[in-house]
C-alpha cells in the first residue's frame, strides 16, 4: 500500500499544481483576457468532474481498476510533459496558445482524475463512513482489505493523503510558479507524475485485481430501450402478469412484483399505464416475456428487449430522485463562478503578508478546501455527536443538503459584500480605468466568503452522496457517487455559460475588473440560490425515504 500512497500523492500534487494557477498562467504568460481565462478554468474543472463517470464505467464494465489507473497515470506523465513544452508557445497569439494549454490541461485532468477517481469511486460505504470525501472513494485500495476495521483505517489515511497532496499542489507548487518560474513549477509537476507512475508499477505484483463486474449504466440503457420497444404492449390482454426476475435466486425475488411507481392507479388488479419521458412506459412490459425473450434455461435471449424486475425498479429509483439531483446543480454553478472570480479579485488586491511573503492568487482557493476539511472534522467528530447526545436527533441527508444550500447562498452574499468593499476603494482612488491598479485591501478579506462556502460544501456534498448511497438499490451504489460527480461537472460547465450570458446581456464583467460590477453578479447568484432553495424544499417535501420504509418493514417482519 506504500506504492499506492506514492501514486496518490504524486498525482494529487501534479494535478493541482498544474491547474490551480491556470488563470494566472494564461493571463500573465499568454495575455489572455481575465474573464476568458476564468471561463477556461471552469471548463477544465468541468472535465475533471465528468471524467470519473466515464472512467468508472470503463473500469467497471471492461478492464477493472488497476489497468485503467496504470494507463491513465502513464498518459498523465506524457501530457504533463507536453504541458511543460507549452512554455515555448508563441505569446503573440494568445488565443491559439490558450487553446493549446487548455487542451493539454483538459486531457491531463480527464486522463488522470477521471480514471483515478472514477475507477476507485465504486466503494459507496466510504461515502457513508467519511462524510465530506465528496464523491470519490478508494476502491482500488479498498480491494486490498477484507476487514471493516482495516478499511476504516485505510480510508482515513487515504483522504488525509488526498487532501494533503491537493493542498501541497495548490500552495507549494503554485508559490514556486509565481515566485521562481513557470518552468520549475511545471517541472516539479512532471517529476511528481513520474514518481507516481513508478510507485504504481513497483507495487503491481502485490495488488489484488478483481474482475470487472459490468457497468450498471448498461442495465439502465437496456431498460429504456426495452420500454421503448414495448411501449404499445398492454399486458391486460394476456390476462396474467408474467414478470421476469432473472435466473439467480428467483425464488426469493418472485414474491416482489414491480412497485406502483409511475402507475396512474390500481383498480381490481387492472394496471392502467401512463407514459413517462416522451411515452417511455416504465412499467411492466419491459420486464415481461412477451415474445420469446428468454431461453429455456431462464437466461435472457435479448437483453435489449427484456429486463428483470430489479433493473426496472433501479431505473425508477434513478428517475424518482432526479428532481432532488437537479437542485444541486446550481450550487456547483455558484461555487465555480465564485472560485474563478475570487482568483481574479486576488490579482487586484494587496497579497503581501509581511515584508517577504506574497500569497499567490492561485492559492486563494485553498481556503475553501481547508474550510471543508475543518468543517467535516468539527461536524462529524464533535457537533453531530453532541447534538445527538443532547437531543437524541440526527440530521437526515435531506436536512444536511438543505442547510448546505442556505450556507452557500450566505457565502454568495458575503462575496458581494467583499466586492462592494473592494470596488469602493477603487472608486475612492479614481482607479476605475487602471486595470493593473492594486487596491490597498488585504487578500485575507477574500478568504471569508470562500470559507463560508466551504462550510456549506461540508454539509451539502457529503449529504448529497449519503442520500444517493442510502436510497439507491445495491446495483446502483456506484451510480450514487457518479450522480454527485455529474452535478459538479454540470455546475462548472454551466458556470462558463452563465458568465458568457452575463457578458452578453450586461456590462457587469468587462476585462478590467476595477471597472466591473462583479458585486451584481454575486447578488444575482445569491438571489437565484434563494429561489433554488425554495425549489429544493418543495422537492424534499414531496420525496419519501424508501430505504427507511424498507428497514421499518424488515423490523416489523
Amino acid at each position: 500500500m506504500h506504492m499506492h500512497a506514492g501514486n496518490l500523492l504524486g498525482l494529487g500534487i501534479a494535478i493541482n499544481g498544474a491547474t490551480s494557477n491556470i488563470i494566472v498562467y494564461l493571463i500573465r504568460k499568454y495575455n489572455v483576457k481575465s474573464i476568458d481565462a476564468a471561463q477556461i478554468s471552469n471548463i477544465v474543472n468541468g472535465c475533471v468532474n465528468v471524467a470519473p463517470v466515464v472512467g468508472a464505467t470503463v473500469s467497471d464494465a471492461y478492464f477493472g481498476c488497476y489497468p485503467v489507473v496504470a494507463c491513465a497515470s502513464a498518459v498523465a506523465f506524457l501530457v504533463v510533459t507536453k504541458l511543460l513544452s507549452s512554455l515555448h508557445l508563441n505569446r503573440r497569439h494568445p488565443v491559439a496558445a490558450a487553446f493549446a494549454v487548455f487542451t493539454e490541461l483538459k486531457l491531463m485532468r480527464t486522463a488522470v482524475v477521471g480514471p483515478v477517481r472514477g475507477a476507485i469511486h465504486r466503494s459507496g460505504p466510504t461515502c457513508d463512513r467519511n462524510r465530506g470525501t465528496r464523491f470519490n472513494s478508494a476502491t482500488m485500495g479498498a480491494n486490498q482489505f477484507d476487514k471493516t476495521q482495516e478499511l476504516d483505517i485505510f480510508f482515513n489515511w487515504f483522504f488525509i493523503l488526498l487532501y494533503g497532496s491537493l493542498i501541497v499542489g495548490a500552495t507549494v507548487v503554485v508559490y514556486i510558479q509565481d515566485s521562481v518560474g513557470w518552468a520549475l513549477g511545471f517541472g516539479l509537476c512532471t517529476v511528481a507524475t513520474a514518481v507516481s507512475v513508478v510507485a504504481l508499477l513497483l507495487g503491481s505484483r502485490y495488488y489484488r485485481r478483481p474482475k470487472a463486474q459490468g457497468s450498471p449504466f448498461m442495465g439502465l440503457a437496456q431498460v429504456a430501450a426495452a420500454a421503448a420497444r414495448k411501449r404499445k404492449i398492454n399486458l391486460l390482454d394476456k390476462g396474467r402478469l408474467d414478470y421476469y426476475y432473472g435466473t439467480a435466486d428467483a425464488a426469493d425475488v418472485a414474491i416482489s412484483p414491480p412497485t406502483e411507481s409511475f402507475r396512474h392507479t390500481v383498480i381490481e388488479d387492472h394496471l392502467l399505464f401512463v407514459y413517462f419521458l416522451l411515452r417511455l412506459q416504465l412499467s411492466e412490459p419491459c420486464c415481461s416475456d412477451t415474445n420469446g425473450d428468454i431461453h429455456r434455461d431462464g437466461s435472457i435471449a435479448q437483453p435489449w428487449h427484456l429486463c428483470t424486475v430489479q433493473q426496472v425498479e433501479d431505473f425508477k429509483t434513478l428517475v424518482r430522485i432526479l428532481p432532488l439531483w437537479t437542485t444541486s446543480i446550481f450550487v456547483s454553478v455558484s461555487i465555480g463562478i465564485q472560485v474563478s472570480m475570487t482568483i481574479l479579485q486576488a490579482l487586484t488586491v494587496d497579497r503581501s503578508l509581511g515584508r517577504h511573503f506574497t500569497v499567490p492568487a492561485g492559492s486563494i482557493s485553498v481556503s475553501n478546501l481547508a474550510a471543508v476539511v475543518v468543517s467535516i472534522i468539527l461536524l462529524d467528530r464533535f457537533l453531530f455527536p453532541l447534538c445527538n447526545k443532547l437531543t437524541h436527533y440526527t440530521l437526515t441527508p435531506l436536512q444536511r443538503i438543505g442547510l448546505g444550500h442556505v450556507i452557500n447562498t450566505i457565502g454568495m452574499a458575503a462575496s458581494a459584500l467583499m466586492e462592494r468593499k473592494r470596488a469602493a476603494i477603487v472608486h475612492a482612488h479614481h482607479a476605475e480605468n487602471q486595470a493593473a491598479w492594486i487596491a490597498p485591501m488585504s487578500v485575507l478579506w477574500l478568504v471569508l466568503p470562500l470559507a463560508v462556502v466551504g462550510v456549506g460544501e461540508a454539509l451539502h456534498f457529503p449529504g448529497q452522496v449519503g442520500l444517493y448511497y442510502q436510497e439507491f438499490p445495491k446495483a446502483l451504489k456506484s451510480t450514487a457517487t457518479g450522480m454527485a460527480s455529474l452535478t459538479v461537472a454540470l455546475g462548472f460547465y454551466l458556470s462558463t455559460a452563465v458568465v458568457g450570458l452575463v457578458r452578453r446581456v450586461t456590462t457587469w464583467l468587462p476585462d478590467n475588473l476595477n471597472d466591473s460590477r462583479l458585486e451584481n453578479v454575486y447578488w444575482m447568484l445569491a438571489a437565484v440560490g434563494t429561489v433554488n432553495f425554495g425549489y429544493y424544499v418543495l422537492c424534499a417535501k414531496l420525496y419519501e425515504y424508501h430505504s427507511i420504509v424498507k428497514d421499518e418493514e424488515a423490523v416489523a417482519n
